[in-house]
């Protein structure tokens, strides 16, 4: 009985070397969730208790700070110093994360008591509170001046579903411009499906994404002119040469066509 026992142990331990080897190199998903609970417990992931609350965001797989970044209106290097994210790149499925940028705390004065024999108020005091939601955006701050970002046919329009901007038709090299002013948050290749990308914001209600660029000329956190060539057009994956452009309002797309001059 122990000789068999020993076999079946060896047995084990060779097969889950098999397996380790199998897998050597190559990183497997994993569900933290099923994890814990193999063991009788669930590990809490950050921000948990702030799920479902205005001004954050539950991260799905295959998330990306660029990629949240870019859907809420917000800069991704932003959200990583708002949730003091050590690895912006290492974030989990379940994980909650501010979005919106933290409210400043601001002293709110209490009123001074009157000196009326009736009254029973308490002398005046101040408390620092932070506002319950932020406020919307003034008209002011809405207003951004847009101008088309290259010259070219029009190759495909805004579709909700299909194409959530513009795709603009060129040749290799030609120059793409800024649609507005604003700051670069974004510029590089690490959004699936958009090739080398660069991100404007312009104020806290806008971003414009230009893709498939063949060269970028700007740098992340660097202040753009409108009109200012910042890219050369390419087909970085993409099945053609063009730029598809998007204009986004607090993180939703909206169509190009509506906010630029006729052309």
């Amino acid at each position: 009985m122990f000789r068999a026992g020993m076999w079946g142990l060896a047995a084990l331990v060779t097969a889950v070397a098999l397996s380790g080897c199998a897998n050597k190199g190559r990183l497997a998903p994993v569900d933290e969730h099923s994890i814990g609970g193999a063991y009788g417990s669930s590990r809490v992931l950050p921000g948990a208790e702030n799920a479902g609350k205005p001004g954050y965001y539950t991260v799905k797989p295959g998330d990306t700070l660029i990629r949240i970044g870019m859907d809420n209106g917000q800069s991704g290097r932003d959200i990583a110093r708002w949730n003091k994210l050590d690895n912006p790149n290492l974030i989990e499925s379940g994980q909650v994360l501010r979005v919106a940028p933290p409210a400043p705390e601001v002293s709110v004065a209490r009123p001074v008591a009157s000196t009326g024999a009736a009254s029973t108020a308490t002398p005046a005091a101040s408390a620092s509170v932070a506002p319950a939601a932020l406020a919307a955006p003034s008209a002011a701050e809405e207003a951004v001046n847009f101008q088309w970002p290259a010259r070219g046919n029009l190759i495909s329009g805004f579709d909700e579903t299909k194409n959530k901007g513009l795709d603009i038709g060129g040749k290799s090299g030609d120059p793409v411009s800024a649609a507005a002013d604003g700051r670069v948050v974004y510029a590089g290749a690490g959004l699936r499906g958009y090739g080398n990308l660069i991100i404007l914001k312009h104020n806290n209600t806008y971003l414009t994404a230009y893709a498939h660029n063949q060269t970028l000329l700007v740098k992340e956190d660097q202040v753009i002119k409108r009109g200012q060539k910042i890219a050369e057009m390419g087909n970085s994956d993409a099945d053609q040469v063009k730029l598809h452009f998007e204009i986004r309002r607090q993180g939703k797309p909206v169509d190009p066509a509506k906010y630029l001059p006729g052309n």
